[in-house]
């Protein structure tokens, strides 16, 4: 693919203020729309097992609009058929208009040949068949999720009903307990977007914009990323998808924005908050250092042994900056930092503001902090987030 050149240069101050806005951290938040609004603007919510102070997928509308009600947040995610889950980035829920644009990804898992599980015979008619006259049902309810405790080993029910899924002859209506609530797509999904009628190109063009538009600036890297698409997809229409190349200081690869982002002066407030490492802002490493300057991973799945910023570690956000990371966990109603490391003492009264929001939002009424990488800091740390507690109860 031959990139055009690029007619605007962007600073990397620039490129980041434009990033954070994109997702969300710069600027008012429109409370009007909340969660739902948050949903469409990022086009895909990651969905994950993990929970300590919550789970990701409420993670990310609290970061963005504050103390959201856990209730108001499934509800707007799941009432009125206004979004369902399936694989983007990994299993997310979307944006129930963003449906007809994942036809090429339900194409091919059609005509793949080969799965992990066999379909014993007759298990996905008779799935169909009791989704069209019980459900919405779960993988129990439809005759168990798995014959063992092995996580590979699925009934023959589960394994039909996840086939249908990615088929998209059956939709994740809803969480349950965390178990997926499946029911026909020809329910869920209103009529006016029931459709396969969007070619391949048609699909990956539109999800390459709505990408281009959730990052405000990003690499061909970056867009694919966003809904996992390959990066020839992303070669193939990123010259019709209205995105536009850009050059941005200090990043070594092309890059593309998203028309209005570079319209609009990127100002306003920015929000200081705990991030999901799940959150869409820092989902992909490499932009995560490009732009903020910040290595991090989830180490949940490193050995205990071997971890260094902990199980579950947050990096907080402040001031448009990354500016260190908390690994949290509860005790009764203590939200409790086991492990705080801060990129110096600047970043203490941030990390103080965004512990106490936190223990707030989940009816925490004090803080702990365990073990700070600068022990120096401990002692201020405590004090700041003392005095944050105190002014959260005036």
């Amino acid at each position: 693919m031959t990139t055009p050149r690029p007619t605007t240069e962007l600073s990397a101050d620039e490129a980041r203020r434009i990033a954070l806005r994109a997702q969300g951290f710069l600027g008012s938040p429109d409370r009007r729309a909340g969660v739902r609004g948050v949903l469409r603007h990022l086009g895909a919510v990651q969905l994950d097992t993990i929970s300590v102070l919550a789970r990701s997928h409420e993670l990310i509308p609290y970061a963005r609009l504050g103390r959201v009600g856990r209730t108001t947040v499934e509800d707007a995610y799941w009432k009125d058929t206004h979004a369902f889950e399936y694989w983007s980035h990994a299993a997310c829920i979307l944006p129930v208009e963003e449906w007809p644009h994942f036809a090429f990804r339900r194409r091919a898992y059609r005509a793949r040949p080969h799965w992990n599980h066999d379909l014993p015979d007759g298990a996905y008619d008779q799935v169909i068949k009791q989704l069209r006259a019980e459900g919405p049902l779960t993988a129990t309810e439809l005759g168990g999720a798995k014959r063992t405790s092995e996580w590979w080993d699925w009934s023959g029910a589960k394994v039909a009903v996840e086939r249908a899924l990615m088929y998209g002859e059956v939709v994740c209506v809803q969480r349950r307990g965390w178990k997926r609530v499946y029911d026909l797509a020809e329910r869920a999904v209103p009529e006016a977007l029931l459709h396969d009628e969007l070619d391949d190109a048609e699909c990956l063009r539109r999800l390459v914009r709505l990408a281009g538009q959730s990052l405000g600036v990003g690499t061909r890297a970056d867009i694919a990323d966003y809904h996992r698409l390959k990066g020839e997809q992303v070669d193939a229409v990123i010259a019709d998808s209205g995105l536009v190349p850009v050059r941005v200081e200090g990043w070594s690869k092309p890059a593309w924005a998203d028309p209005e982002a570079l319209a609009t002066p990127a100002r306003g407030r920015h929000r200081t908050t705990l991030l999901s490492p799940f959150d869409s802002l820092i989902w992909e490493r490499a932009r995560t250092e490009r732009i903020f300057g910040f290595t991090h991973r989830l180490e949940a799945y490193v050995p205990k042994p071997k971890r260094v910023y902990g199980y579950f570690a947050m990096p907080v956000l402040a001031g448009g900056r990354l500016v260190g990371r908390v690994d949290p966990a509860r005790a009764g109603d203590t939200l409790v930092a086991k492990q705080v490391t801060l990129d110096g003492p600047k970043a203490v009264p941030a990390v103080a503001e965004a512990l106490v929001e936190a223990a707030s939002w989940v009816n925490c009424t004090t803080v702990r902090v365990e073990r700070v990488d600068a022990p120096e800091l401990h002692g201020p740390l405590t004090k700041e987030v003392t005095r944050a507690l105190i002014a959260a109860m005036r």
